[in-house]
Order: structure tokens, then sequence, then C-alpha cells
């Protein structure tokens, strides 16, 4: 078998990134060579691998700053309507690559680096992760900002810049370590500090109301400093910005309590302050009312907010003086996205702003409020939703909560009066939750405050209506909408399978890059032996590379052939790692039970993050190596199995699996999985689908029609009825001989011989309270994966599924989701306009 090409011999290749012009890379080299040995090793006479990696970046770099500034200026200048997508959470991963394809640079970058003796993919290489997110949230975030720059909008992603982003995974003995992820030791060359919009946060102190108004005084104050983050749009010349704020210690910070003379004890004290934007929560999907974590929460908001009320006051490029001074146009101007309840203080914090700062009547402080704020839902797990304890709230926002009580009371009448009588309808609709310990419930905060809701896939904005807000459909039903995520083609195709783009814009021109729909095209080519022949070859391609990527990083050799069947994403029981061990040990009880007999080779990938304080995630880690540990080494299974757990998975690991991928598993119970986006990403990436009708999926079926992806096991319907009887998994064991053997070979120790009880706590879970009925699934699953190995033996009828999947997945691009999210909720329309280039003169 031919080794793949390697990206340097793929330049020479005519390809969809276009071919470089001389002047381009002549132009690249002296700027290279310029940062190298300017700006970088100066007095050092030898330069490192890392030198030329910021070389590079630099050099890419100086040109997004004249399109960035040029686009600034445009946005001054026509006054649009600007937007403010607000998210705790920004996966961004490696942006050097990103930015040249983006930009159109990446060939003269690659032809220049190779006539200066270096190799681009190795410099690429170089670039830490901004592992600012922990999953689909975060990364969700990161492409919605790609498509609003694509799309000519008008938009700002604020956030918080983490010192230390999500932990990286070690592997030792098979359980996961942790470790800090000291993501900026190096530096970054994407940011740029811009200490004269540094502004004061609040915190602590007591709320004085006077007649002339109401006044927060006695508090706390820490400085948040802006970094912004270049963000381009594809080819447009369109760069927007994220700005991401760090925090720092005002310079009396605690000095005037140490007056006893204490100076270095109050200078060490900074750090208290600074401690705000260390570290990034490591929980996905789960709740931790954790006092750091809310002060997290407020400073991105404080800080965001008073942005936004400084750029529409002034709305002029450069220009500080306060233009506008009445908030009556204020929902025209703005648009404030709330990314899940983590900014759910915008709603409050505005309505403070406005009322005490800016002396607006309170009523139409709060339809302002209203207006410009939207909630998008990320998940229907209770375990998830955030809830403030109120003592908490007092101590450290007393102001904040003085509002919530003030706008829970206007919703409780309101409600009061619709409904007179129904005590349990305001109970239930109560912003603040009665109990032992009082709690503000965030979610219904945001739908309160909101003008637009909505969830993230047709179900799952079902799901939302139906149960976890039925009282608030009830009450304004015109607020709830549906936004299906989708993903950026740029950095999911594009940047991370050039190959398949090639072969796509061979067929069907490269439209596609901008308009996923275009995909359709393809639909014509079903049938073409050629077409057929080229995807399965990139496919093979993607699989060798990866092999020798595994085979370097992991000292695994895989069978390039088999079939590379992938689930990555967070560990976490409801998206059911377990139910592919359990598949996992009953592949190799059939290949030890006749090993003579044919079977279709798998190498089954598994990788994700256990949040570090999920004992349960932890035991799935050290389960799934223990099952390789032994499926690997067993000399009767050969290369017929292969079990490997994906170490420190993240964004820039995942552009490497997806396009090797041949079957992914998308198989949380039904109900449970809000979207899903990696879902999408295999799909584009020609890998075919396995899964429960839950999330995105439904939708995926739908689009490709479900006979084309691999659907088992039971609906929303089927978990609410089984719900309702009651799931009994011993009913499953006693009744399922492969079920029982693979559950007794766990709990007996069979893969943890040293520690025979090592899965004790997995099997009782299984056993006994297991929400997401992982027995119940599984005969569906078993026999649905022989229906896998059918077809993965017949590789012309694979691939042909594989291209109806990728002529099919055109409604999963961003693009498609942010210009819903812009027409029908932030009332902005997109705009195909080119800013000019710098290097031209401006209309």
């Amino acid at each position: 078998m031919a080794a793949p090409l390697s990206d340097g011999e793929r330049r020479k290749q005519i390809s969809v990134r276009g071919i470089a012009g001389l002047g381009d890379v002549a132009e690249v080299r002296k700027s290279f060579n310029r940062h190298l040995h300017f700006t970088l090793v100066k007095d050092r006479n030898v330069a490192t691998p890392r030198d030329y990696f910021f070389a590079l970046a630099h050099t890419v770099r100086d040109h997004l700053v004249g399109r960035w500034i040029r686009t600034q200026q445009h946005y001054y200048e026509r006054d649009p309507k600007r937007i403010y997508y607000l998210s705790l959470e920004f996966y961004m991963g490696r942006t050097l690559q990103n930015t040249m394809v983006n930009l159109g640079l990446q060939n003269a970058c690659d032809e220049a680096i190779y006539q200066l003796g270096l190799d681009l993919e190795e410099l690429e290489e170089i670039e830490e992760d901004a592992g600012l997110g922990n999953g689909g949230l975060g990364r969700l975030a990161a492409c919605f900002l790609d498509s609003m720059a694509t799309l000519g909008l008008a938009a700002y992603g604020y956030g918080i810049r983490y010192e230390f982003g999500i932990f990286n995974q070690k592997i030792v003995d098979g359980w996961q370590v942790e470790e800090a992820d000291d993501w900026l030791r190096y530096g970054n060359p994407w940011e740029k500090a811009r200490p004269e919009y540094m502004l004061p946060v609040h915190f602590y102190g007591r709320v004085e109301h006077s007649p002339e108004g109401v006044k927060w005084v006695d508090t706390q104050v820490v400085l948040a400093m802006p970094y912004d983050t270049p963000v381009p749009g594809y080819k447009n010349n369109t760069v927007n910005t994220m700005r991401l704020w760090s925090a720092k210690a005002p310079n009396d910070f605690n000095l005037q309590e140490f007056n006893v003379g204490d100076y270095i004890e109050a200078v060490l004290d900074r750090n208290l302050a600074e401690n705000i934007s260390r570290v990034l929560y490591p929980n996905d999907n789960f709740f931790e009312g954790k006092e750091l974590r809310l002060k997290q929460e407020y400073f991105v908001v404080a800080a965001t907010l008073q942005d936004i009320i400084r750029r529409f006051k002034s709305s002029k490029f450069g220009c500080q003086d306060p233009v506008r001074t009445s908030f009556e146009t204020f929902p025209d101007k703005v648009a404030i996205q709330l990314n899940d309840t983590h900014p759910a203080l915008s709603i409050p914090e505005l309505m403070r702003i406005l009322v005490d700062v800016e002396k607006v009547d309170w009523d139409k402080a709060w339809e302002i409020t209203k207006q410009t704020c939207a909630y998008t839902n990320h998940t229907v797990l209770p375990e998830a939703l955030e809830r403030w304890p109120v003592s908490m709230f007092e101590k450290l926002l007393p102001r904040h909560l003085e509002i919530i009580y003030a706008l829970n009371q206007t919703h409780l009448d309101h409600v009061a009066a619709l409904y007179p009588g129904d005590v349990d309808r305001l109970r239930r609709m109560s912003v603040i939750e009665e109990g032992d310990c009082k709690r503000i419930n965030m979610a219904q905060l945001c739908v309160v405050g909101s003008h637009a809701v909505n969830g993230v896939a047709r179900i799952h904005s079902d799901i939302v209506k139906n149960t976890v807000f039925k009282d608030f459909y009830e009450l304004e039903p015109e607020k709830f909408q549906n936004k299906t995520n989708g993903i950026t083609p740029r950095r999911w195709l594009l940047l991370c399978n050039p190959g398949l783009a090639d072969v796509i814009a061979e067929k069907i021109g490269e439209g596609f890059v901008t308009d996923l729909s275009q995909l359709k095209k393809l639909l014509d080519f079903i049938n073409n032996e050629t077409f057929i022949r080229d995807v399965a070859k990139v496919k093979q391609e993607n699989k060798l590379k990866f092999s020798a990527y595994l085979e370097e990083h992991y000292k695994v050799k895989v069978n390039p052939s088999s079939m590379f069947d992938v689930q990555v994403k967070r560990i976490h029981e409801y998206k059911r790692q377990l139910l592919n061990c359990l598949h996992a040990i009953t592949l190799y009880n059939r290949i030890r039970s006749d090993p003579s007999k044919s079977f279709v080779p798998r190498t089954i990938m598994i990788g994700g993050k256990a949040a570090p304080g999920y004992h349960m995630a932890k035991m799935i880690i050290k389960l799934i190596t223990s099952i390789g540990e032994v499926v690997n080494n067993d000399p009767y299974v050969g290369d017929k199995l292969k079990v490997i757990f994906l170490e420190n998975y993240r964004v820039s690991l995942a552009e490497k699996v997806i396009p090797a991928a041949d079957l992914s598993q998308q198989i949380s119970t039904a109900g449970t999985e809000a979207s899903g986006t990696g879902n999408m990403k295999f799909m584009l990436n020609g890998a075919l689908t396995i899964g429960t009708m839950d999330g995105a999926n439904v939708e995926m079926a739908e689009e490709a029609g479900e006979e084309n992806l691999f659907i088992f096991g039971m609906r929303v319907e089927d978990v609410e009825a089984l719900d309702r009887r009651g799931y009994n998994a011993r009913e499953y064991y006693d009744r399922v001989p492969e079920l029982r053997q693979a559950v007794d070979q766990i709990a007996s120790g069979f893969f943890s011989p040293r520690d025979p009880g090592c899965f004790r706590d997995v099997v009782n879970m299984l056993m006994h309270h297991d929400r997401f009925k992982v027995f119940a699934d599984y005969e569906a699953y078993i026999k649905c994966q022989g229906q896998v190995d059918q077809l993965f033996m017949d590789p012309r009828e694979w691939t042909k599924k594989v291209i109806r999947n990728i002529a099919c997945s055109g409604k999963f691009s961003s693009d498609r989701t942010i210009t819903e999210y812009a027409r029908e909720i932030w009332g902005v329309e997109p705009s195909a306009t080119k800013i000019p280039p710098p290097n031209l003169p401006r209309d």
C-alpha cells in the first residue's frame, strides 16, 4: 500500500486552497526572515523550532492587522447592530493554520517555508491549543465566531482569558491524571493586550437606598484587562474580535487593610483578585456551586456590559466621547446572546446599569433588557442546571439579589393574574426556589429576562418546551425557537481534510466552502466509479497517516485496513462509553470462542477527558484502558481487534482522528444529548454514524435518509415508557447470555487481574442505578454493529453511503445556524460584501 502524501508533496498538486503566486511567496519569505532576525532571535545566534513557529505566526498576523483595523473602521462608519456572543468558554484550538486558510495564504506560506528548508506541518505542531473550553459548548462558540466573521456580521465574542485552560490528560497505569495546561508559557502570538480599555468590576459591599436612587458601596474592586484576538472570515477581509478579560488587582488592593505594616502580605494578597481568571472549571454538563465560579461569571458580564455600553454611546471610530445618551435605541443597536446560563448575570447587571447608573425608569429598563438579551439552552440534565444559593449572592452581589427579587415579583404577579389560585404553578415558575437552601434558578432567570429562548437541535428544543420550561412555554410560546447547531466547514473540512476538500472541489467547484448546501450536487456522483474510488482513496490515506501517528505517539501498531471505529467526546455516563465497552468485550469473546472464523477487523478508539471530580467517568477510562490491555496482548486476537484510549483528546487531535474514522459512535440515551457537533464533523468527513435517535442525529437521519445511518435503540418515547414501567437492569442481564458474560468478566476481575474488585462500582451502577439504561439498548446495538460489519465487507457500497452522507451534511454548517440566529433572533442580515483589502483604497 502506498504511503500517504505528505502535505509538502500535496503542495505540488492543484488544491482547493489555490495556487500560490510567486510574489506572495517572496513576500512571505521576506517577512518571515525579518521577524526571525529582528523580533525574536535578536542577540541569539541560533533559532529554535519555536522561533520559526513564532516568526511564521507573526508573518501571518501581519496580514490580519490591516484588515482588522479596516473592519472596525467599517463598522463604526456604518454603525450596524452589533452582536455580542457571551460565553465562559471558547475552545479555539490552534490558530495558525485556520488563519492561513481563511486569508488564502496557506499555499504561499507552505511554499515559502519549504524554500527555507523547513516543514510547515512541523511548525504547526508547535502551536499550543487554546483550550479555553470543556467540549461542545466552547467549541460551538469557536465555530460561531468563524461563521459570524465569514457572514460579515459586526460580532464580538466575549469571555475569560484563563491562564490555565482545560487540563492536559495523562494516562498513568490506565488512570487519568490531570496536568495544568500552561498554554501561555511561551506567549500567545495572536492576542493583543488592550490596557487602555481596562475596567473596574465590583464585588461584595452593601446597598444604600436614598431619594437620589440606589448605590452599591464599600465594594472590593478587581480590574478587567482585555486581550483581543482577531477572528478572520473566509476570504472576505472581515476580521472580527474575540475579547477575553484577565483579572488584575488594583494597586491599592488590600494595602489599606494592612496598616499594621505587613506590606509583603498585602502585595501577595493581590493573587486573590487575580485568581478570578486563573483556571477554567473542568466540568461539562455538571454544575459546581463554588464562589470563585460565580465570581468568574459576574466578572465577564460586568466588564463586557461596560464595554458594550461604551461602544453604544460613542459609536465613532477611535472616539471615547459619548454620542448617544438615550437608551431608547439600545435593542436596535445591541444584541446579547447568552451561551447557556453562565452569563445569565447579564440580565440583572444590565438592569443595574440602566436603573442605578443611567437613571432609566424601571419598567423601561426591563423592556430594554428583555429586547436585548437572548438565551441558548444547552442541556436538559438536571445536575447541569445552575442554581446559586441566595446566601452567596447576598454576600457577593447584594444589589443583584435585590434586582432579581424585584424582577421575580413582577413576573409572579403576571403569572398569578393569568392563573389565579394556581399556587403550584407559581412555585414552579419562581426564579427563587424555596427550600432548606434558597436558590436562584439561573435558567428560569434567563427565560424571564430574554426575548428569545432556543434549544440546539429540533428534538432538544421540543423537550425544552414540553418538560424543562413547559410552564414558560405555555405562558409565552412565541419566545421559544430551535437553532440546530452547526460546525465551520473551514476548520472541519478544508483545514483538517484537504484531500477530501480537493476531491469535492474537482467535482462541484469551491462554492461549498461558504455554502455547504452545495454538497447536494455530489448526489449526482454517487454511482460515479472514479469518484467512489477517489473518496475511498482519501479515506485510506487519512487512515495511514493516523496509523503512523498512533504508532509514533502510542507505540501501538494498528491495521490500517481495519475499520476505524471512533467515539471521541467528554467521558460521561449519558454518552454511554460503557455501551461501547460492552460491544468491545462481546467482539473479543466471539473471536476467542472461534479464532478461525473470519471477522471484520476493527480498531476501536475511545477518547475524552473526565471531570477531575467525576469518579464514575474516571472508572470508565480505567475500564477502557484495561480492556485494551487484555485485548491488544492476546495472541488469539492478533490484529482482528484493537482497543485504544486516545489520550488528551483536544481540538488538534480531533483534526487528525475525524478524517481517518470509518464509524462514528453517537450512542447517548435518547433525550439526553442536546445536539452534539462531533456527529456532524464525522458525517462531513466521510464516516458513517451508528447512533440513537438523539440530538442532531435525528436531523442527520432526516437529511441523509435513516437507511444511510445505523440507527438503533430506544426513542425518547420508549425511554419515557420504560421510566414509567421501571427500568430493571437484571432482566436484561438474566435474559441475554453475551451481556451477562461481559458483565461477569468486568465484575470478576478478568480485565483487572491485579485488582479483581477494581470495577465493582461500575458493575454496581450498571446493575442497580443506571439512569442511562445501558443494558436496555445492548441487544439492538450489538445487532446494529453486525449490520455495520456486513456493509464494511462491501467497500463500494460502504463508500456510496459515505458519499450520500457527505452530500447531505450541508445543513450542519454553522453558517446556516448563524444565518438563522441573525434573522430570527438578532434582527440583522448577513452580508456577502467584501471589505476592500488594506492595499486598496476604501470605497
